[in-house]
């Protein structure tokens, strides 16, 4: 394929995203050098999602936070982490925009639980002023009272328990929220199993709680976001199983060099799942 087939990134952050360090930190400079990378490597456009999550309302272990987050775990063990500043990234965005004329860039956020916190998203940004808002899951509540993610959950519960939670609670979103046009990551708490422990994560184990979850997205009229951070053949399969029409391509990407990663691989996997662009490059893909 050409770098002319390439669809835009719809998943990307910089150091407007609170788990990047922040814009004051060593990821100063980071949506710089991420358009500047979609410049050398073609890609026609992106969508800088920082994330939309809320401090003091989930809870991790030291060892489940990179480095340079532990800062911001607190002595009772919530996790801290600075809001979106809004003002700064929406201006950042327009400088990136004048210095890139020949690059599409987009703005969005990955809205954490957003069937929980709307009433705060809503006292912090206008969500119809940004282009894109990604829905993600990232966190339970499984009994404790503060939510954590399933990599802490993992060393707290029985894993299976833990990864049915997870996919039981997407339709819950998918019904309690229409702030997202996109669900990101299904396979979020599958990156945490402990495969060291259990083995590695076999889907088919959760098929059915994939399947609805899948089928609930679907019948919102959302899309899915084809996370590339791993391609797993069986998300599009069943998908499309399901009565998904419609994809997004996103990387995730944190640091620059992580942008597009693996987009070759999945728009042939794409494509073979009879999914096509659409008619810009960031629209979703539809079959």
């Amino acid at each position: 394929m050409t770098v002319a087939d390439l669809p835009a990134d719809s998943h990307v952050h910089s150091e407007w995203s609170w788990d990047t360090g922040g814009p004051t930190s060593a990821a100063s400079g980071r949506m710089r050098a991420t358009c500047a990378r979609a410049v050398a490597i073609g890609l026609p456009a992106l969508t800088f999602t920082e994330h939309l999550d809320f401090p003091g309302t989930w809870r991790s272990r030291a060892d489940d936070l990179m480095p340079h987050q532990q800062a911001f775990l607190s002595a009772t063990g919530s996790v801290e982490h600075p809001l979106l500043d809004r003002s700064g990234y929406v201006q950042q965005i327009e400088l990136m925009r004048h210095e890139f004329p020949e690059l599409v860039i987009r703005t969005g956020v990955e809205f954490g639980q957003p069937h929980v916190y709307a009433d705060e998203a809503a006292a912090l940004i206008e969500l119809s002023s940004v282009d894109l808002v990604l829905g993600s899951l990232h966190t339970l509540d499984m009994g404790s009272g503060l939510r954590a993610e399933p990599v802490t959950l993992f060393s707290e519960h029985p894993p299976a328990d833990v990864m049915w939670a997870y996919l039981e609670e997407i339709p819950r979103m998918v019904e309690g929220s229409d702030a997202f046009s996109v669900f990101t990551h299904i396979d979020y708490a599958a990156r945490a199993w402990p495969s060291w422990e259990l083995g590695p994560f076999d889907p088919r184990e959760f098929e059915h709680g994939f399947r609805r979850a899948m089928r609930s997205i679907a019948d919102s009229g959302r899309a899915l976001e084809m996370n590339t951070g791993r391609l797993w053949s069986w998300v599009p399969q069943w998908w499309v199983d399901e009565g998904g029409r419609a994809v997004t391509f996103g990387s995730d990407a944190h640091t620059p060099d992580a942008l597009a990663r693996n987009f070759p691989e999945a728009v042939t996997m794409l494509a073979h799942y009879g999914f096509r662009a659409g008619a810009d490059p960031w629209d979703p893909w539809v079959r």
